[in-house]
């Protein structure tokens, strides 16, 4: 008995009659240069962050925790674009390291917010002075200062 013939994949299939075959890829689409840089930039700034002990997204959030007034965990989910999921598990551990605690609402006691702690605050003064650094030294690579207008023109603001 004969094994089954399997298809050939190696060779590309044929386009349908009517229907445009794919189109080369000469170059890479914007979007795909900024998933990249993104991915270049998160990953540089990470290991900056992570030499403080620290991730990424924990950094992230604690920038977002600056104000007295706290943030649900709905409002930072839908700032940082983080998973609920996840965003607990990184406010569970600056609450435990003593960088974030969580306060029920006055005006509506079902409701908790996260806040930064006086010890949060110090801890991303140094975070932020990484960042700045990181972020200073990309500017000179590129060779633009001020990177305004093409993120103005990128998010439409």
């Amino acid at each position: 008995m004969t094994p089954p013939a399997t298809p050939d994949t190696s060779a590309p299939a044929a386009s349908t009659p009517g229907t445009p075959a794919p189109a080369a890829v000469d170059e890479p689409l914007l979007i795909e240069l900024l998933t990249l840089a993104q991915r270049r930039l998160s990953r540089d700034l990470a290991a900056r962050l992570e030499a403080e002990g620290c991730t990424l997204d924990q950094w992230r959030v604690m920038r977002c925790l600056t104000d007295d007034a706290g943030r649900s965990m709905g409002d930072l989910a839908q700032a940082l674009l983080i998973p609920q999921a996840s965003l607990s598990r990184i406010v569970d551990a600056l609450t435990e390291a003593g960088l974030a605690y969580r306060r029920q609402d006055e005006q509506d006691r079902r409701r908790i917010t996260a806040h930064l702690s006086r010890r949060g605050l110090i801890r991303l003064e140094r975070l932020d002075a990484l960042a700045a650094a990181h972020d200073a030294a990309v500017r000179t690579a590129c060779g633009t200062p001020d990177p305004g207008p093409l993120l103005r023109h990128l998010t439409g603001a």
